[in-house]
């Protein structure tokens, strides 16, 4: 690729309105200083006007010391003084000896008066004031003129090519996404060798849709692409299409795909094309709404590409479901490649690659930590590997060590410690019942995830916090899966129920409650789980635009819907009788937990064991 045939979508430099308004000030500010300075030295040489008998007098006394007459201006200068202070003015046609000064008491001078300094005294009493307004009006002239270069500069795309670079992305750099790599390495060939396809008649997919979770790397998957194919990469975000004004965006998309095909074969990648892509039709705007007008002409640009332009657009969104059925058609953006959250291998491998230029000590085991982060995408694992580092500095090590992971990992998961809380004793009781429940309804129930760790220090905005992490990860859930994690969300505020007494419950199981109501109404609406309503689902259409859920209903009856509740109802009493009865007959292991989190404030899943082991629990 030569770097001079890129052609930048934007000319001129960068905030060319702010240098023209600081230069105009300085050039302003430097004149009215320069006369200033006139003005302070004219001050400065001011003389003192006397009467010419007042002179006389003054010479009699042996005052003057020398006396220059000018014109019929006489200038004084008194003894002691380095330069004239005062003047007299002769009366017209007359000598200054001849109206009796006398010469010999004091040093007469007579010299031609400097008709010069009166005209320079002038032209800059009259010139300069001209002078300052017409310079700055002069440069604020530059300056509307430069707001028009802008004006019709607007319309221009915002994207920022790369392609340039020393070190560019390969997919040697990006650790799993294996299918993706492999779709996505068909679209690199075509850039690299068009002839091979064309000879076989194939075209190559004019839009590639990366659809995946935030941070699962969907924009450094599109960087990799065009380092590998050595061509221009454009990118830009959907929302810098669209602006207040009607028509700018569908200009800037029209200017994006003109540069693009000059620089041939080049990348277009529209990052959180959502923005700008939503479902026709949905606004309050109607037709004429800017957004849907950016969103035509990305339809228009894109079916209208000519043969043999080696131009492909590439489009990053985590909300696919939202998408114009237009965008997604084949002929448009016909191929859809999912960037999934990395697997346990692919964990470790992102780990390993993060943690490549840090210093780190032999106890940091990344495979371990790989089991325990399910779930986390690459970007959450850079940031864990970030933390660790900073946790290192902040404990004034030089070495990564496994404890400064292991609480960076934390911190990353379930929030910072707040050791600087300050809880009664009444409550530090309270919340080790409350975590103890949770963790013995965990640990007992067969289908639950293992207990990781227990604690009743307050950790972000929690006051206490029992961590599960899965085995494995896991592509699906079975309904008794489901059925004892809602169990286990159950079991804290039960705990507080049996020991305190229905009356003296706490608001501390709100977020427990709410997160299994939730998990209870997707198991009825979303996965068919309902005994009743079984293999059927209701979806809410949560991805509609507000305009949608005001002039639409729902996909189900009044009467669905109540049964709905009963479902959500009945799933959320199950729960909570399994825990009541796990928790009732194992209250010794509850009593246990709750000694030892008083005593050591952290358990994590050994301690948990041990202690259900040595009360001699009912299971």
């Amino acid at each position: 690729m030569n770097p001079k045939k890129i052609q930048p979508p934007i000319k001129g430099g960068k905030n060319s309105l702010g240098k023209n308004i600081a230069f105009s000030i300085f050039i302003l500010v430097m004149v009215l200083i320069g006369y200033g300075a006139y003005v302070q030295n004219q001050q400065a040489n001011k003389k003192e006007e006397v009467s010419f008998s007042g002179l006389i007098d003054k010479v009699n006394k042996s005052e003057v010391d020398t006396v220059t007459q000018k014109g019929q201006k006489l200038e004084i200068k008194l003894k002691g003084q380095d330069k004239a202070t005062e003047y007299a003015v002769l009366p017209s046609g007359a000598s200054a000896t001849e109206q009796g000064l006398d010469a010999s008491k004091v040093n007469f001078q007579s010299k031609l008066e400097e008709n010069g300094t009166v005209w320079q005294d002038a032209l800059i009493n009259i010139l300069a004031p001209i002078l300052i307004f017409g310079a700055f009006f002069y440069f604020m002239m530059k300056q509307a003129q430069g707001q028009g270069n802008q004006a019709m500069s607007f319309g221009r795309s915002k994207a920022r090519i790369y392609g340039n670079e020393k070190k560019k992305v390969k997919f040697s750099d990006i650790a799993g996404n294996a299918e993706a790599k492999q779709d996505l390495w068909e679209v690199v060939e075509f850039l690299k060798h068009p002839k091979k396809f064309e000879a076989v008649g194939a075209k190559i997919p004019k839009g590639v849709l990366l659809v995946g979770s935030p941070g699962t790397g969907k924009t450094m998957v599109a960087r990799a692409v065009a380092g590998e194919a050595n061509v221009p990469f454009f990118s830009i975000s959907g929302s810098e299409f669209v602006e207040m004004f009607v028509g700018v965006g569908a200009s800037r998309v029209r200017d994006l795909f003109n540069v693009a095909k000059k620089n041939a074969p080049a990348i277009i990648f529209i990052d959180e094309i959502d923005a700008v892509g939503r479902r026709r039709g949905s606004g309050m705007g109607g037709g004429h709404d800017e957004r849907e007008q950016t969103l035509n002409q990305i339809l228009v640009e894109m079916d209208g590409f000519e043969q043999g332009q080696n131009v492909i657009v590439i489009a990053a969104t985590n909300r696919a479901d939202v998408l114009d059925p237009a965008l997604l058609r084949p002929g448009r953006f016909d191929r859809r490649v999912h960037i999934p959250l990395p697997e346990r291998q692919d964990r470790e491998k992102i780990l390993t690659i993060h943690f490549k230029n840090k210093p780190v000590d032999k106890t940091v085991d990344l495979l371990s930590l790989s089991k325990k982060t399910a779930g986390m995408a690459g970007a959450d694992l850079a940031n864990l590997a970030n933390e660790s580092a900073i946790v290192a500095a902040r404990n004034n090590r030089k070495h990564i060590n496994n404890s400064d992971v292991t609480e960076a990992f934390e911190r990353v998961a379930i929030g910072p410690e707040r050791k600087s809380t300050v809880m009664t004793d009444k409550d530090k009781e309270l919340t080790a019942y409350h975590e103890g429940g949770h963790a013995l309804v965990g640990h007992v129930l067969p289908n639950a995830d293992p207990v990781h760790k227990v604690t009743i220090i307050p950790r972000g905005g929690t006051g206490g916090v029992t961590w599960s992490l899965p085995v494995d990860d896991k592509s699906y859930h079975s309904l008794a899966e489901m059925k004892d994690r809602l169990a286990v969300s159950m079991g804290g505020r039960i705990a507080e129920e049996i020991i305190y007494g229905q009356e003296n419950v706490t608001t501390g199981a709100g977020s427990d409650l709410e997160s299994a109501s939730a998990l209870a109404r997707d198991m009825v609406t979303k996965q068919g789980m309902g005994s009743k309503l079984y293999n059927q689902v209701f979806p809410d259409d949560a991805g509609g635009m507000m305009f949608d859920k005001m002039t639409h209903s729902k996909p189900y009856s009044e009467k669905t819907a109540e049964e709905i509740d009963k479902e959500v109802e009945s799933l959320m009493k199950d729960a909570y009788e399994r825990a009541r009865k796990v928790i009732k007959l194992n209250i010794k292991s509850l009593e246990a937990i709750k000694d030892a989190l008083l005593e050591r404030e952290t358990l994590d899943d050994e301690d948990v064991t041990d202690l259900f082991k040595a009360a001699k629990n009912v299971v």
